[in-house]
């Protein structure tokens, strides 16, 4: 049986964790150890990013992430505009092996609307 692409949202959610902005905020604040990666587009990533941030455009993924994190038990978050985009390319992680990746919740949306801080280009 087919799947439509919410399903597929759907299923990815299930396996994967979602962390808030709230919580993500703590960690950049404590500095972690984590890999934050926006998978947004370019004209996106233009409108600002989270602090410390590194883009690979969600269509790249696969082929770029073992370049940029090689440590697959490195902490990854990871974001796209709205937390859909980011479900998926955090279950992709795992799939890949790296099984501390997760998605952050309502995305780059959700983390401005929170009032937290932007990088601005």
């Amino acid at each position: 049986m087919a799947k439509s692409g919410m399903d597929m949202v759907s299923e990815a959610r299930g396996r994967i964790d979602e962390i808030g902005a709230g919580e993500m905020r703590r960690l950049l604040e404590e500095r972690a150890d984590v890999l934050v990666l926006d998978v947004r587009e370019g004209d996106e990533v233009a409108a600002g990013t989270l602090p410390g941030a590194q883009w690979i455009p969600r269509g790249f993924l696969e082929l770029k992430i073992e370049g940029l994190e090689p440590r697959r038990e490195r902490e990854i978050v990871v974001y796209c505009a709205g937390g859909v985009r980011s479900a998926l390319a955090a279950d992709t992680l795992r799939q890949m092996g790296y099984q501390k990746a997760r998605s952050l919740a309502g995305g780059f949306k959700g983390w401005i609307g929170g009032g937290h801080p932007v990088r601005r280009p």
